[in-house]
């Protein structure tokens, strides 16, 4: 890519369209030959981007990519006439998030109808509330992109929203209750509630939120997230994923095998933290991502872990609970309001 169009790419957030190409010198055979060696990717007719050097690792980042360009361009191309919203102003906004359907960027109108198409569904205006400006684009606030994207996605990718908006700073549960007020009633509001309600800032991913649905599911008591274990001295033994104190059992959810390929000194380091755990007379179980969507295995460790734990003694040391600190969100300009959009 020449020097003009990186920086009309640039300036454009990620993404240039064929004019821009024509008028940095480029041809349609250029664009043709570069989408065909891989060098640029069609985004849509007339859309395109450039993956560089350093190219999304997964389907999953490959799809947020694709979709924030999208975005971006869908905006342009509707001349202020419309916010982005729903699960394309979450990714804008930096939330960490997984499972959400991006086969289409979703924008809200700023007034009057909108036309719906394979690559930009338009939602009509709804409650006044802010908008502020993420990369150079018009996007929703974080409250009402959370709650309208819970409102199209199932339970459990809900749950895992809310998880990542509290924690990350994007929204408050107050923030959210108070905007999943004003559309209640609309489809997906019921459930939508129940995820708010289910929400905890301390899930650290995507798998610990799904993971927290799974012991809810079996109706075991509310786990502590987080809790810091220590030995009789004081000393840190690790910070782990869940605590059924009850039963002093500590179930750690194992995202490695879907995120990398595992580095050698992290796999002792766990293996040896483990090991300390144990020492003290708690009962580790683990899950991956497996467990999630065929959970039996899971189920049996589990409670063979919650029998061993009855007949033995309390664990030496002490556990306490975590204190929520969702990390501070991007610096954000200025909200504005406009009028039908919120």
């Amino acid at each position: 890519m020449n020097l003009r169009l990186a920086a009309r790419t640039a300036q454009r957030g990620g993404w240039f369209s064929r004019a821009d190409a024509l008028a940095a010198g480029y041809s349609d055979a250029d664009l043709r030959a570069h989408v065909t060696d891989g060098r640029w990717v069609r985004l849509c007719r007339g859309t395109y981007a450039e993956p560089g050097a350093d190219p999304p690792a997964t389907p999953w980042e490959w799809a947020v990519w694709r979709h924030m360009r999208l975005a971006k361009a869908a905006w342009t191309s509707l001349s202020g006439r419309a916010v982005i919203s729903h699960q394309s102003a979450l990714l804008l906004h930096g939330a960490d998030v997984s499972d959400l359907d991006l086969s289409r960027v979703h924008v809200t109108r700023i007034a009057g109808p909108g036309r719906t198409t394979a690559q930009v569904c338009q939602h009509l205006s709804g409650p006044p509330m802010r908008s502020t400006v993420v990369g150079g684009v018009e996007v929703v606030t974080g409250p009402r992109a959370v709650v309208d994207a819970i409102r199209l996605a199932t339970y459990p990718v809900a749950v895992a929203v809310v998880d990542a908006a509290l924690r990350q700073g994007l929204a408050t549960a107050g923030q959210l209750r108070e905007y999943a007020e004003l559309v209640a009633g609309s489809p997906g509001s019921r459930a939508a509630f129940r995820a708010i309600a289910f929400g905890n800032p301390l899930a650290e991913s995507v798998g610990e939120s799904r993971l927290r649905l799974v012991l809810a599911d079996l109706g075991l008591p509310e786990p502590t997230l987080q809790a810091e274990i220590r030995d009789d001295l004081g000393r840190l033994v690790g910070r782990v994923d869940f605590l059924l104190d009850q039963w002093s059992v500590v179930v750690e959810f194992d995202g490695r095998i879907k995120y990398s390929t595992g580095d050698a000194a992290v796999l002792v380091a766990e293996k040896l933290r483990e090991d300390r755990l144990r020492d003290l007379g708690y009962q580790v179980v683990r899950a991956g991502w497996s467990d999630l969507t065929q959970p039996a295995g899971f189920i049996g460790r589990l409670n063979r872990a919650i029998d061993r734990s009855r007949r033995a003694s309390r664990p030496a040391g002490t556990a306490t609970p975590a204190t929520a600190e969702p990390v501070a969100a991007h610096l954000r300009p200025q909200a504005s309001v406009l009028s039908g959009v919120s």
